[in-house]
């Protein structure tokens, strides 16, 4: 069972900063997702979105960790990348 870890960044409190006092992560089993949405993180990982200059600046980004046939693989893509089921599975936090 592979397990795809999240973590949303960024966004106006700056999630993920060393400032942050809001940590946003979460994971899903990949088995958990349908063909399509496995199929689409995969797509992800082999050719990641960058974020252009359209980006807004307090916009959220999504890092993606998998364990994958070479080893850990992360990635960090704009949030309309993401599958909605994969950015639901987050939760905020305090730390």
């Amino acid at each position: 069972m592979t397990v795809l870890r999240i973590e949303r960044l960024g966004g106006l409190p700056g999630i993920g900063t060393p400032r942050s006092a809001l940590k946003s992560c979460g994971e899903i089993l990949l088995s958990d997702l349908s063909q399509a949405e496995r199929a689409a993180i995969d797509n992800l990982f082999r050719n990641p979105p960058r974020a252009g200059p359209s980006v807004a600046r307090d916009a959220f980004r999504y890092r993606l960790s998998r364990d994958g046939a070479a080893g850990a693989e992360t990635i960090e893509v704009p949030e309309a990348a993401v599958p909605a089921i994969v950015a639901a599975s987050v939760k905020d936090t305090f730390v």
